[in-house]
């Protein structure tokens, strides 16, 4: 569902928190929504701005599959599904994101409620919003995120990773590319746009194959974008760059400074009463969107070397850096296959544990107890060095003008085929209804 029938949703369940009082985006709004546990929430007033403020949508696996429509079983599939099988978006010739349109000098980014998250911050930022370019070379779309450093009433400064979709698609451009940014969008759309797909992949048609996700054309540039979308700005990536950065990155630890490409908006097009949809930087919603799409891809490669059961990109590895694998062992060597095939899955994956069904990956306690009782590390652990890594790990080779590069483990904490001695196995007692004793 797109995030307005979402949050009416929650609404009507009594699950959305409505704050009335003013709120400032400086500070304020993001201590409120941290204070929540990134709880939904709806800021019906923000003093700097008009326009009301959503959080909280996409902060537990139980939110993303309810908006979905689906069960937390089925959420793995269902991405695996998408992500192997897209469908081509219908393109409409009329949508509510372009019910109201602000062109050249009516273009004003300063009415915008863009979010001061911590007094470290370079400036406001916006880390919800999804871009969509298309490559002049390939002629392929990509939708990814993009963190947008407010700049001035028509210009942010956006922070562009080397070396992936939207930097080759600017170089192969001569260093000015047309961009559509969309700020307000339904859990498909901020899925799909999390995703890292293959080439010639379009994410808008894993977003429709999660659920139906027409597309419009822009007014002024040469994209198409979700037709529910609440903001679209429409511009285009300049060969200037300006500062950016720090800001609160996925790990918790504040990114450093850059010089980074400047993004000059031509046309602002919204819904009637747009709602600016925002996330809370280095948490849960952050998380969720950086790491769970990285599940399906584990999932899968790892399901060609070995049977895969289920895969947790783990809150306290970032949600990005360490993942739990449950497979079904049948041959001995099928840990240590599935260890490399995660990797191979998530390429900025720097720990992974190998487990069996019986164990909960959701509870670290579980995981623990594997790890304690199944696992030698003379025989079950791998240690991968000088591997290409991540730039969010603040612990590895961060070096100027190179890739990242750090020291990789894999542990398989499975139960060895054949044993000399009983303890691999839980024992449990008799399940019991207290309601007969009490």
């Amino acid at each position: 569902m797109d995030l307005r029938s979402f949050i009416e949703s929650l609404e009507k369940s009594g699950e959305l928190i409505k704050i009335v009082k003013p709120v400032s985006v400086k500070y304020e709004m993001a201590g409120i929504i941290n204070a929540l546990n990134e709880k939904p929430v709806f800021f019906e007033n923000t003093k700097e701005s008009t326009f009301p403020v959503v959080a909280g949508l996409v902060s537990s696996k139980k939110l993303i599959c309810r908006s979905l429509d689906i069960t937390i079983e089925q959420l793995l599939p269902k991405l695996s599904l998408a992500i192997e099988k897209p469908v081509k978006p219908e393109l409409i010739q009329k949508a509510n994101c372009q019910e109201v349109i602000h062109t050249n000098a009516d273009v004003d980014l300063t009415k915008l409620p863009i979010m001061h998250y911590t007094n470290k911050d370079g400036g406001k930022y916006i880390a919800s919003a999804v871009s969509i370019i298309k490559d002049p070379k390939t002629g392929y779309r990509n939708m990814c995120f993009h963190r947008l450093m407010f700049k001035d009433r028509n210009h942010f400064v956006a922070r562009i990773v080397e070396n992936r979709g939207t930097d080759s698609a600017l170089k192969n451009a001569g260093g000015e590319l047309d961009i559509a940014i969309c700020v307000g969008n339904s859990t498909a759309v901020l899925l799909a746009a999390a995703t890292s797909l293959p080439s010639g992949i379009d994410e808008l048609g894993m977003a429709n194959a999660l659920e139906k996700t027409d597309l419009v054309k822009c007014k002024t540039v040469n994209l198409e974008v979700p037709a529910e979308s609440e903001f679209v700005f429409e511009g285009k990536i300049t060969k200037e760059q300006a500062t950016e950065g720090p800001f609160l990155d996925l790990t918790g630890v504040v990114d450093r400074v850059r010089q980074q490409p400047v993004i000059e908006i031509t046309c602002v097009t919204h819904r009637k009463n747009p709602i600016y949809q925002t996330i809370l930087a280095g948490k849960n919603e952050h998380k969720f969107l950086m790491g769970m799409p990285k599940e399906p891809t584990i999932y899968s490669e790892v399901n060609k070397v070995c049977q895969c059961k289920d895969v947790y990109i783990t809150p306290g590895g970032c949600s990005w850096l360490h993942a739990v694998v449950q497979i079904h062992k049948t041959q001995a060597d099928d840990g240590r296959k599935a260890i490399f095939a995660a990797f191979e899955g998530h390429k900025s994956l720097k720990h992974v544990i190998i487990v069996d069904e019986d164990i909960n990956i959701y509870d670290p306690h579980d995981v623990e107890w594997a790890i304690s009782t199944r696992f030698q590390a003379d025989r079950n652990l791998i240690v991968l060095s000088n591997q290409s890594g991540s730039s969010l790990d603040p612990s590895g080779d961060l070096s100027e003008g190179k890739k990242a590069t750090t020291t990789k483990a894999g542990v398989d904490a499975t139960t060895p085929i054949i044993t000399t001695g009983k303890g691999f196995k839980k024992e449990d007692y008799i399940k019991v209804d207290l309601n007969k004793y009490m």
